[in-house]
């Protein structure tokens, strides 16, 4: 069966004058001349996209649309009647979104996040962003800590409302987010907890030692393309952190003594230092002769580079480390 709204396998049936009829056991839809692949043969599979045309005729096309239905998507309004509104899906045929269907009256320029869904009685692939209807409880607790996907639909003050895994609703609390989350992005997240009222607590960072070492690994990446150095400590405001770096104050301070117990950086009145830079000079050549280093001595490899994000240590696997618990506040 030829279903509207999704991707088909069809089979190159027979040529006419308007293009390539496809199909599917008893069925035909037709797919224009514009969209027939050069060199299409009869009995030939192909993967097209169904809709049905301004008459509300099945049509194929070999464009690739940003949803299909059943799915949600982050798209722009490009036109608005009395009617509704026309969104740019991919497809050359705008999607509409009818006026009943919008959760608020959409504009010219905006940009909504809509569910593709079919129209009950004219079968047309149209949008809607009234999402409630389209999101189910799981049916059963999702493990916490289990990885999920997301997509960002409306801001609120107390956090992002998020599509999770294309059929849940759920909530990333404004405390849970350090650093900039809009409308139409689509990241990772972890399950907090499943809530009373069917909805997901969610969280952006991996929970227990994975999260803890991701921290690690993405302010060692900041050090490395920073030079070496970042102007953050103990007295820098969460929001400084945040802005830079993306994580709480108290994810900084746990990372930077994870890389202070691996003796990677050092405290500053400044802020923290890589122990060495990303990319020190070759070191300058020596006159030919007997080396005149003291006894004992060892000396440093040539071209030393810092240590990277791929190198770093689990916490606690170092075998040397200083004593006492490091402070990253200015002295």
């Amino acid at each position: 069966m030829i279903e509207i709204g999704k991707t088909n396998r069809l089979v190159a049936a027979r040529r006419a004058p308007p293009g390539m009829y496809l199909a599917q056991d008893e069925q035909e839809v037709l797919l224009p001349n514009r969209y027939v692949p050069e060199g299409l043969e009869i009995g030939a599979e192909l993967d097209v996209f169904v809709y049905t045309d301004s008459s509300d005729r099945p049509v194929a096309t070999t464009q690739k649309p940003l949803a299909q239905v059943g799915q949600f998507a982050c798209l722009s309004v490009i036109d608005v009647s009395p009617h509704g509104a026309f969104l740019d899906w991919g497809l050359d045929k705008d999607l509409f979104a009818p006026l009943p269907e919008q959760e608020a009256r959409l504009r010219k320029g905006d940009r909504v996040v809509v569910a593709v869904c079919l129209d009950e009685h004219t079968q047309r692939v149209m949008a809607s962003s009234r999402l409630g209807q389209f999101l189910e409880p799981p049916t059963s607790p999702p493990a916490p800590g289990a990885p999920v996907e997301l997509l960002v639909y409306r801001q609120t003050e107390l956090g992002a409302q998020v599509i999770v895994d294309d059929r849940h609703a759920g909530l990333v609390y404004a405390s849970e987010t350090f650093g900039p989350l809009a409308v139409g992005d689509r990241v990772t997240g972890y399950v907090r907890r499943l809530r009373d009222d069917g909805k997901l607590d969610i969280s952006l960072r991996a929970p227990g030692a994975a999260g803890r070492d991701e921290d690690t690994r993405a302010l060692l990446r900041a050090l490395e393309a920073g030079g070496g150095q970042l102007p953050l400590h103990d007295d820098s405001t969460p929001e400084e952190i945040s802005t830079q770096l993306g994580m709480s104050k108290k994810a900084f301070k746990r990372a930077v003594g994870n890389l202070y117990r691996q003796r990677l950086v050092r405290l500053e009145p400044g802020g923290i230092r890589l122990t060495t830079t990303p990319a020190q000079a070759p070191a300058e050549k020596t006159p030919p002769g007997p080396a005149q280093d003291a006894p004992g001595a060892q000396r440093a490899p040539s071209g030393a580079r810092a240590p990277r994000a791929s190198q770093l240590e689990r916490p606690g696997s170092s075998s040397e480390r200083p004593s006492g618990r490091p402070s990253t506040r200015r002295r």
